[in-house]
């Protein structure tokens, strides 16, 4: 019997063949969009996550402020001052923490023969390459051999070495840092850098050899990567923690500043997660026109074959049976319009490619663009929207036709 009643809904759908695929086309377009939109979200996320990634996505940076709130005897607005025990009372006292890293940093006078630039010179402790992410392009990174015996080595960034060196190799050569000799042993690979940001002009020296730029006693930053604690409360240990050290209430927000890349992270996943929902809303209504002009076929179709359905009825047809012929016909279309709608989408996310996003405003930054992709996930929450689109606009025609009086039907004209 379903075996008849396919057949027959399968030759009502070649009958008005253009019809058909009209709609089938409709359907397509439909789910098409629905995939597109949500591989853009898919893609908008992956573009965020990659711009913290290419940054270090679990650093933490501590920083020295003024206090806002008067504690014990001192009054409001001590400077505070962070020194070598406070970089092990971090490690001790926050759970989670892999690395820890001092940082001092100083605009300084980079030369290299002739040529003379001011470039940030940052004195760092080796874990701090690692908690940024840093990349060699060509050489090493600073280690733990470098700070113990004061080396005077550095490792220094793309574009400082292409305003040094004029493309000239600059591995193994000396430049000097305030009228003293470093020997370049690395060179990092170009980073996302906005605007009149100087990530690239950087030029990275032990911490210990920082005492020939400037007065490394004490510590600009305190660097940290952290995974698995919840923001708030790193961020609350890390106050707790200082606090009891220099003498501050751990509530006094301007006393020290915490960045936590994680926290910032978890706020934009917020932000692309909502644009998925309002993304995937958006395709849902567009599919649902498609559905519309489903349900307007199929009830053009039941009201030409209404003499078909009494005589089907009055051949002992029962309802369910009308109405799984009306609602395969419904399914079959919105099927294979499905199938066209997937394969439409993957060819156009193929296509288009990278989508201009971070790189707009960033150098280097192709990592930081949207690119559509379509993962398994989409596909399967695409095909329950489809599923749910056809069932609803072919179910309502479909129960039209079951619901049709026999003798009434055959008497319609």
């Amino acid at each position: 019997m379903h075996r008849d009643l396919l057949s027959q809904a399968f030759s009502a759908m070649r009958h008005d063949l253009r019809k058909t695929l009209l709609t089938m086309a409709g359907m397509a377009w439909g789910i098409a969009t629905v995939v597109l939109l949500l591989a853009y979200g898919n893609g908008f996320a992956r573009a965020i996550e990659n711009i913290f990634q290419s940054f270090g996505a679990t650093a933490v940076g501590v920083f020295p402020g003024r206090t806002s709130e008067q504690a014990g005897g001192n009054k409001a607005g001590v400077q505070i001052r962070f020194t070598n025990d406070d970089l092990d009372l971090l490690r001790n006292n926050v759970p989670l923490c892999k690395r820890v890293a001092r940082m001092s940093e100083k605009d300084s006078t980079v030369q290299n023969g002739n040529r003379s630039f001011s470039m940030p010179v940052l004195g760092v402790d080796p874990p701090l390459q690692e908690i940024w992410a840093l990349d060699m392009d060509q050489g090493r990174l600073l280690d733990d051999a470098d700070n113990q015996r004061h080396a005077l080595v550095a490792v220094i960034g793309s574009e400082a070495k292409d305003r040094l060196f004029s493309g000239l190799p600059a591995l193994g050569e000396d430049i000097r840092l305030n009228g003293v000799v470093f020997r370049v042993v690395g060179v990092v690979k170009p980073r996302m850098q906005e605007g009149d940001d100087d990530d690239n002009r950087s030029i990275y020296i032990p911490y210990s050899a920082m005492d020939v730029v400037k007065d490394n006693h004490y510590v600009d930053g305190i660097w940290m990567d952290s995974q698995g604690l919840n923001p708030e409360k790193l961020d609350r240990t890390i106050r707790e923690t200082l606090a009891a050290a220099h003498g501050f209430k751990s509530t006094d927000q301007r006393a020290v500043f915490v960045f936590d890349a994680q926290k910032q992270l978890s706020q934009f996943s917020i932000i692309s997660l909502a644009l998925k929902v309002l993304l995937a809303f958006i395709g849902t209504v567009t599919l649902g026109i498609g559905g519309v002009g489903l349900m307007n076929i199929m009830l053009v179709s039941v009201t030409q074959r209404t003499r078909e359905i009494g005589v089907e009825k009055a051949l002992g047809a029962r309802k369910r049976d009308i109405l799984f012929q009306f609602l395969a016909e419904a399914m079959v279309i919105t099927a294979v319009g499905g199938v066209l709608g997937i394969v439409l989408s993957y060819i156009v996310s193929v296509s288009v490619g990278r989508l201009t996003f971070y790189s707009a405003m960033a150098k280097h930054a192709e990592a930081g663009d949207i690119r559509l992709i379509v993962s398994p996930l989409i596909l399967i929450v695409a095909t329950g929207i489809l599923a749910g689109v056809g069932v609803v606009s072919g179910m309502i025609p479909a129960l039209r036709a079951a619901q049709l009086d026999p003798i009434e039907a055959l008497r319609y004209e």
